[in-house]
């Protein structure tokens, strides 16, 4: 039997690129900081040890060889929400601790390296974090490129994602294009290519993936119809959110309340400048998708559902079960017990079938592996 390729998962949380990447490559090391994290990548891939700690701290001379890498590092730096510190603050910056390892590993490094992370890094401080990240990767021998995906593409959970992707060594035909793709690289990103130093620029490569079929599921699939009792905020709260709302939601609402069928729309509460002041709104969407999970750190991050039927309103929160449906994870994935912990883990994760689609038609062939198919 043909062996697979094996690949490194640094700031694993709760294992969602392994998952995306089973049946393709194996994993040879996994690491997280988050005893919590741990624990659920722990009680989902029992007998297979990750390694708990702060990636500085990691002797680069005990972990194995393996043709990939995959660091989904902290977002919070690079974030609208987190402020824009940048790629050197403090948990961002824990990109240079993976890279400190890639450096020590010297010819024994991955081959291939991928590096997930949120699209505010295209225009974190100016686009000079981007451009530092891609001209490291180039300077040690890689071709890099970068390819913006959708998670509303696989599921209906709008979920914009960076895919850093570099590779050291001959390209197998079929993966590069001339030209860039409207669908993996918008205006942000092609502007960022065009703008990277001349040296850097010399190793960019425009990443092929074919189109996913249509995405076939929206947010109604995923929900449970009969949560707990306990689930349900009071009829007050309900009123009390709707009152936050614009016209214009508040509207939709009352269109759906319109219809006596089962229907559900996702609500964020967003801080809006409004005649030059700063006011809480709550926004809501019938698009058949949930806006982007988040961690939930406090009541603004908290995802929540508005559900109509027969002329009654009725507020939720998203349930972390549900939360792990639209990241592309099976229901016999086992989540933390605390709800608390089991959204932080879903709103940190990456999208499963995106990291599925990268490997099979990216990833997979870069890493020689047995009956790969390239994109067509």
């Amino acid at each position: 039997m043909a062996t697979r390729p094996t690949f490194l998962e640094f700031f694993a949380g709760g294992g969602m690129a392994r998952a995306g990447l089973d049946g393709l490559m194996d994993c040879a090391f996994a690491n997280d900081i988050d005893p919590m994290k741990c624990e659920a990548y722990r009680a989902n891939n029992p007998g297979d040890p990750i390694v708990q700690g702060d990636i500085w701290n990691l002797r680069p001379a005990d972990i194995p060889a393996a043709a990939l890498a995959w660091a989904s590092f902290p977002c919070q730096d690079l974030s609208l929400a987190g402020g824009r510190r940048g790629l050197n603050a403090p948990r961002s910056g824990a990109f240079w601790g993976f890279w400190n390892i890639i450096e020590k590993k010297g010819e024994a490094a991955p081959k291939t390296i991928v590096i997930e992370n949120v699209s505010g890094l295209i225009s974190s401080h100016g686009g000079r974090d981007l451009a530092t990240l891609l001209t490291t990767l180039a300077d040690a021998g890689y071709r890099v490129g970068a390819m913006q995906i959708d998670a509303a593409l696989f599921s209906p959970q709008s979920r914009q994602r960076l895919f850093i992707v570099a590779h050291k060594g001959k390209l197998p035909p079929g993966l590069v294009s001339d030209q860039p793709d409207d669908t993996f690289h918008p205006p942000a990103l092609r502007a960022a290519a065009a703008n990277l130093p001349d040296q850097t620029h010399l190793a960019w490569v425009w990443w092929r993936l074919p189109h996913p079929p249509r995405r076939n599921a929206d947010l109604a699939a995923l929900l449970d119809r009969d949560p707990p009792d306990a689930a349900w905020r009071s009829d007050a709260d309900t009123q009390r959110l709707i009152s936050q709302m614009a016209p214009l939601h508040r509207q939709r609402v009352e269109a759906a309340l319109a219809d006596p069928s089962w229907n559900a729309g996702a609500v964020y509460r967003r801080i809006r400048i409004e005649n030059g002041k700063r006011i809480q709104r709550a926004e809501i969407r019938y698009d058949g998708l949930a806006g982007c999970l988040r961690t939930p750190a406090g009541g603004s991050s908290k995802q929540l559902l508005i559900v109509t039927e027969k002329g009654r309103v009725r507020l939720r929160p998203l349930l972390a079960r549900e939360a792990a449906r639209l990241m592309g994870l099976p229901d016999s994935y086992k989540l933390p017990k605390s709800e608390t912990n089991a959204l932080k883990v879903m709103g940190d994760g990456v999208s499963v079938p995106v990291v599925r689609w990268l490997g099979q038609n990216l990833l997979a062939p870069l890493a020689g592996a047995k009956g790969a198919r390239a994109a067509a």
